[in-house]
């Protein structure tokens, strides 16, 4: 049987975006529930991308669709928590990429939660898949995991 995976370190992520939790976060259970965590990984990754000028949710020609997403839980969060959303690629494709994201309660140095959403980036009007444009594959190289950067000569 394979090891349980284990959190990962703030250092392992590329960029950072605060998020604040909200009453309505919670569930019956006390903490945040599940599907908050991914519109949590959609915040960041969005906000990256139109903050940096390379998405224009409104008339971008192309647009990424999620075709596979995964997350696993560490730790509980709960209102009122502030999370830190560490953001990398862990995978650039000539249309897709895998970004990879990490969920940090407050100041805690390990991921409560960390999962990954794959992009397939299409044309908005034919929904057909197309290379990544030039300016966001620039963007996405500079947020490349360790693992995965080019190595130098």
């Amino acid at each position: 049987m394979a090891a349980r995976p284990q959190p990962e370190r703030r250092a392992a992520y590329r960029h950072f975006d605060r998020i604040t939790t909200r009453w309505l976060d919670n569930d019956a259970y006390r903490h945040v529930n599940n599907v908050v965590y991914y519109s949590w990984f959609d915040t960041a990754v969005n906000r990256l991308l139109i903050e940096r000028g390379v998405l224009d949710i409104a008339s971008s020609p192309v647009i990424g669709l999620v075709v596979e997403t995964q997350c696993r839980y560490f730790r509980p969060v709960t209102f009122p928590d502030t999370v830190t959303a560490g953001v990398r690629v862990g995978h650039l494709g000539t249309s897709s990429v895998r970004y990879e994201i990490g969920l940090f309660r407050n100041e805690e140095p390990t991921a409560a939660a960390q999962g990954y959403f794959i992009h397939v980036y299409v044309d908005r009007d034919t929904s057909r898949p197309v290379p990544l444009p030039a300016e966001l594959r620039d963007l996405l190289r500079g947020l490349l995991a360790a693992s995965d950067q080019p190595q130098p000569p």
